[in-house]
Formats: C-alpha cells, sequence, structure tokens
C-alpha cells in the first residue's frame, strides 16, 4: 500500500502523453498474399456454408473488424459476432458493446468466449444458436441437407482455430484438428471441413485471418498489434512497447512500475525498457567498433517484449481498448 501511494503521487507529478504520436503509417499496412487469396476462397466456399462465425477478439470489439464482411459476406448467411480471449477483457460495460454492435453494425448475435476454459458459457452457447439461426433461416440450395456447415471468418490470431477445436474436443471428444499459435496468419487457406458436432451434424470450415489492406487509423493499427492481430516485426516491437505504455499511462494503470521494478511512472519507452533490462538482467553482447571488442549492453528488444507479452497475458489485469 505504501509503494502504491508513492507510484500514485509521482504519477501526479509526470505531464504524461495525451495522444500518441507515429508518423511512419506504411508500417500499419500488412496484407500479405495469402489474405487477399484467402477472401476469394471465403467468397467461393460461402455457396456452401449455412451460417458465418465471425470471430474477433473481446479487448478491441471494434478496432480491426474488417468492413470486407459486411460489403462482401454480410447479409448473405445468417451471422454470429463471437468476442473471444474474454478472459482478458473487462467486460463491466459488456451490455453496452452488444447494444452499439446491435444498434450501429446490425450484428444481432453476440457472445463472449475463452476458447481455453472448458466451462465457458459462451462457448456452451455457441452450438444451440447456431442451430437456432440456421433452422429460422433460408437454406436456398442447402435446404435438403441435414448437415450443417459453418464457415469462421475474423482477422489473424483471434482464436477462430481454438474455437473450431474447443467445440470438437467438447462435442466429440476428439483431439485438435485446426493449428493453432500464439503468432497472426497460422491459417493460410480455407481448409477442409471439420465435424465439430454430431447431433446436429455440423461442419465447420476454418479460413485465413483477413486484415484491411490498410489501416488508416494509426491508434487501431497499434490495438491489433498489441492483441496479436499484426506480425510484431512488422510493426516494431518497441513501437508496440511505446504504446502500450501511453495506453497503460492514460487510463492510470501503473501496475506496470512494480511489475518490471521501477522506482516510478514513466513516459519515456527508452527510460522504461533500459530500466527493465538492467533489472531483469536482459543484456547483449554488441562489438564495439573503434576498439574491436565487446561491450555489454542492455537488451532492448527482450525489454519491450517482456513488457508486451505481460498484457498479452493478462498481466496488468483486464481491458477494454476500445473507449
Amino acid at each position: 500500500m505504501v509503494r502504491l501511494a508513492r507510484v500514485l503521487l509521482a504519477s501526479a507529478e509526470l505531464n504524461f502523453r495525451q495522444r500518441f504520436a507515429f508518423t511512419n503509417k506504411d508500417v500499419l499496412r500488412w496484407f500479405p498474399g495469402h489474405m487477399g487469396k484467402g477472401m476469394k476462397q471465403i467468397q467461393t466456399n460461402l455457396r456452401s456454408v449455412d451460417l458465418v462465425l465471425e470471430v474477433h477478439d473481446a479487448r478491441i470489439p471494434a478496432s480491426g473488424r474488417n468492413p470486407q464482411f459486411e460489403y462482401s459476406l454480410g447479409g448473405v448467411r445468417p451471422h454470429i459476432l463471437v468476442l473471444n480471449k474474454s478472459d482478458l477483457a473487462d467486460l463491466t460495460k459488456a451490455s453496452a458493446i452488444v447494444s452499439h454492435l446491435k444498434q450501429n453494425e446490425g450484428v444481432t448475435d453476440v457472445l463472449f468466449t475463452n476458447a481455453k476454459d472448458p466451462f465457458c458459457k459462451g462457448m456452451k452457447r455457441l452450438i444451440p444458436t447456431i442451430t437456432r439461426l440456421i433452422g429460422e433461416s433460408d437454406r436456398h440450395n442447402r435446404s435438403e441437407l441435414k448437415e450443417f456447415c459453418v464457415m469462421v471468418i475474423g482477422v489473424p490470431n483471434v482464436g477462430k482455430s481454438s474455437i473450431i477445436n474447443s467445440l470438437r474436443n467438447k462435442c466429440l471428444r476428439k483431439s485438435s484438428a485446426a493449428p493453432v499459435g500464439a503468432v497472426a496468419g497460422i491459417t493460410r487457406s480455407v481448409g477442409m471441413k471439420i465435424k465439430v458436432s454430431q447431433e446436429p451434424l455440423i461442419y465447420i470450415l476454418d479460413s485465413p485471418g483477413i486484415l484491411n489492406p490498410r489501416v488508416d487509423d494509426v491508434e487501431t493499427g497499434f490495438k491489433l498489434a498489441l492483441c496479436s492481430s499484426m506480425l510484431d516485426h512488422l510493426v516494431g516491437i518497441r513501437n508496440i512497447a511505446d504504446y502500450l505504455l501511453y495506453f497503460l499511462n492514460k487510463r492510470q494503470c501503473f501496475t506496470y512500475v512494480e511489475k518490471l521494478n521501477l522506482k516510478e511512472p514513466t513516459d519515456s519507452i527508452d527510460f522504461l525498457l533500459v530500466s527493465a533490462a538492467i533489472s531483469s538482467g536482459k543484456t547483449v553482447k554488441r562489438r564495439d567498433m573503434a576498439t574491436g571488442g565487446y561491450t555489454t549492453v542492455p537488451d532492448l528488444d527482450r525489454a519491450a517484449t517482456t513488457f508486451v507479452s505481460m498484457f498479452r497475458s493478462g498481466g496488468f489485469g483486464k481491458f477494454l481498448l476500445d473507449d
């Protein structure tokens, strides 16, 4: 309590940034060839799909949702928006989030899930919701088929494959069938149908994560990067760490001071990384061109990776990045 009081007192004396200034917008463009190919595959396979399951990160319920989904896929089939990783999100405003999505984006069915939690209520509601919506819809050329086919879409690394595997494990007691990874871009193409339920008989098509060809709003891009929907090296791990520091200070969340063993809050990412690297012994040897020898310096990239990883794993608490 004493240390917390000192941190709050120190923070009151600092003038934190009121906006995140970042001029190099080119770094926020990420639309690899497999994504363009993936969108075409999604549109082609839509003919054999009864429902579209859109998965997004619950920490950014608005940021980064691809408008191409609405124009290319929306209105064609029943649609469920799954806000995954809910265990990392501040859901005190969950009802406001749902109201916003319904009123402004026409999303009628929203579920909050944690695909890694076998007791997640949102995951338990998923199969019944899929069954209800398909049953209420006009299945067109698929009306005589007993099997249901669902396509999973969404931006990279939001847990699409984890949801497929969770349903498969729970309903069929089968092992995982969709590849899962901690970085964006694991799924590269629309795969084969994966059976996730026997009664009702449901198959799911996985798909690659699709981002906008261009992210015009810098802060939206950094929210995506902070939540792992962009590859770290394309944005720069130190840049992501700088945005995280700006975000935490803006929310007056100074838990990073104790977690990184700092003396007080700071608005300087360089100071934070140097201090954190020295405190944790993260160093690297660099060659001195003048003497030809080597010198030991703080490893700022490792410190930045640790800082960002703490946020991603919930080490600083639960957050909603979208206001």
